[in-house]
This record gives C-alpha cells, structure tokens and sequence, in this order.
C-alpha cells in the first residue's frame, strides 16, 4: 500500500485498500476548504477499507465528522462502495452525475439474484457455452449498490467546498456518468478512471446486447474533449489506480489511439469470419490473457468491452447486426458513414 500523502495545495492522496482484488487499492482524495474537507471518492464497503479511510483522514489534521461531502466519480464499488458510512458517521452530502445516480437506483430496486439472472440470459443470447453459464452462475457473486447518493453533480457545477473552485467535468463512457473534477484554483485535475497513466480503462456495454447507447463513442469524446483542456499539460493529474501523472494531452490520444487500433482488429476479424455471434467475436480477439485462460467473470467483462466496440462499428457504418433478439450476429459493413 503506498502511504498517505500531502500533494500540497489543501489536497491530499489516500489509499483505501480493496481486500481481496488483484487493483489493491483506490485513491480517495482530500480536499480542504475553509469550512471542513471534500473527499473525492470513498473507496470499498469494508471494515478494513473503512479503518483505512478514517485513518487516513486523522493524517490530514482533520477528523471523519469534519468531512463535508463526498463527490463519488463514478458508481463503482471501489469508489462509492464507503459512502453511506461517511454519511453515517459524518453527515456528509454524496454527490454524483445525475447518469450515475439513475444506474444506482435501478440497480436498488432488484436483487442480486435477479441481475444475476438477467447478466446470465445475456450471456446465453451472446452465444456463450453452457459450461460458462454455469460457471458464470456459480462463480459471480453481485455486490449490493452503493447508497444513494442526496445531490446531482452536473457537468460544470461547482462543487460545495467554500474556498476552493473544484469543478465537475462530465467524462462518460467507464460509466455513463463519470466525472473528472478540475480544482480551478491550481492545476490539479481528478482523472477517476477515465484517464489512467498506463492501462487503458474498461469500457463496457450493459446490458451487454443494449442498443440504446454508445459507451465507446462517448469515452472518446471525452478522452478529447479532457486533451483540450486549456493547459492540459500543465495540470497534475490524480487519477484513481496506478500513479499521479502529467502530459495528459499525450495519454488521451494514446488512449483513442489503442481503441482505433482494436476497432481495426474487430473489422479484420469480421471480414475474415462473416457473421458471428459476440462469443464468436470475443473469443476470436487478442487478449493480454489468452482466452482459454480467463475466468469466466473476465470473459463477461471483455464481451462487454468488445461489444462496446461493436456498437460503435454499428455507428459508424463499419458492422451491422442482423440473426435474431434471441442470437444476434455482426458482420462486416463495406461502406462506411461519415460520422456526424
């Protein structure tokens, strides 16, 4: 575990531990103003994550009850999975993009058996075997959702800290409401998991055979739009995993760039098999893990991210869907649309 850490400017890197996950860590961040402190981020819904946490906060000269608020970046569990125990504790405001919050409130009204059910049967209408079906069902055990968050962070609001100017920046794609957070009033900017220094974040499709957006289109608008910020270069770049960063112009467009490049690979893989389903597309791709050998809830994450592209291939006129609700199938397209 890296140590918590004073990056100057009122702000503060403290990692809250994930027991039992191959990340280790999430960086919660501290923001102090003139009336308490802002975390960004809570970590995950542990007792030995929460120990960690409020620790960490005593390190910063302050205690838990004098955090204000939380500003959650996405709704992930290593992220959102603490916040209704610094409520609790504290009293502190939750905030997150309006997107985010809607997925957690859908996610509240069923059980886990029941999105389990629902994670499964898309699975069997993407083409996956029998046996990872079961395994899938055995295997994947659904964490409750976070608590609801009480305050909707647009993007450009400000966030509710006198003294400072930390701004909301909407970034989605890892999640349809991920928020990136500007400090105004020095260059520091919180990259969450939408700009990571090394490993290019997931991307995902959910429910895996959705149609209704475009995951991956908007990850790259974003991962532009963050480039262009006025003095990208210069900001310190925070993100949640790995390490602080800078030139964050260069790792937006080295991100785009390995996303074009696997858009390519999926068309050529398309050409050369015709239709198939998105096992078939999935399991046909290069994957840092070969395919025999991922687990069967890796594999669920990378159909995910591999129809994510497929949607995108879809938009751009690239790779259309035909077969049936129940089978669908992707082939390859030979005139492409402009996009808009």
């Amino acid at each position: 575990m890296p140590r918590v850490e004073e990056l100057g400017h009122g702000v503060w890197s403290l990692p809250v531990p994930i027991p039992g996950s191959p990340l280790g860590f999430t960086y919660v961040y501290l923001v102090s103003g003139d009336d308490g402190a802002v975390l960004v981020d809570t970590g995950w819904n542990h007792d030995e994550s929460w120990e960690a946490l409020t620790r960490a906060v005593e390190r910063t000269g302050h205690g838990i009850e004098d955090i204000r608020g939380a500003v959650l970046t996405h709704f992930h569990p290593d992220h959102a999975g603490l916040a209704g125990r610094l409520r609790a504790a504290s009293g502190a405001w939750i905030a997150m993009h309006p997107a985010d919050i809607a997925v957690t409130e859908h996610l509240s009204a069923s059980s886990a058996p029941e999105r389990l059910t629902a994670m499964t049967e898309q699975l069997r209408r993407a083409g996956f075997p029998e046996e990872d079906l079961a395994a899938f069902a055995d295997q994947t055990d659904l964490s409750a959702p976070s608590a609801a968050p009480d305050r909707p962070l647009a993007d450009g609001d400000t966030v509710d800290l006198p003294g400072r100017r930390m701004r909301a920046m909407w970034t989605p794609g890892h999640s349809p409401g991920h928020l990136c957070l500007h400090l105004d009033d020095t260059d520091v900017f919180f990259t969450g998991d939408h700009v990571l220094p090394r490993i290019t974040p997931h991307v995902g499709q959910f429910p895996l055979l959705s149609t209704d957006d475009d995951p991956l289109g908007a990850f790259l608008t974003a991962q532009a739009d963050v480039g262009r910020l006025p003095g990208a270069d210069r900001l310190l770049c925070l993100p949640s995993h790995e390490h602080r960063f800078t030139g964050l112009t260069e790792r937006t467009e080295a991100i785009v760039a390995h996303h074009e490049e696997r858009l390519h690979e999926m068309v050529r893989l398309l050409d050369r098999e015709g239709r198939a389903t998105l096992w078939q597309v999935t399991s046909g791709l290069s994957w840092r893990r070969p395919w025999a050998e991922m687990r069967v809830r890796a594999r669920h994450m990378a159909a995910a991210e591999t129809v994510a592209h497929l949607r995108l291939l879809e938009e751009r006129g690239r790779a259309s869907r035909t077969g049936t609700a129940d089978l669908p199938l992707w082939a390859a397209t030979s005139v492409a649309r402009t996009p808009a």
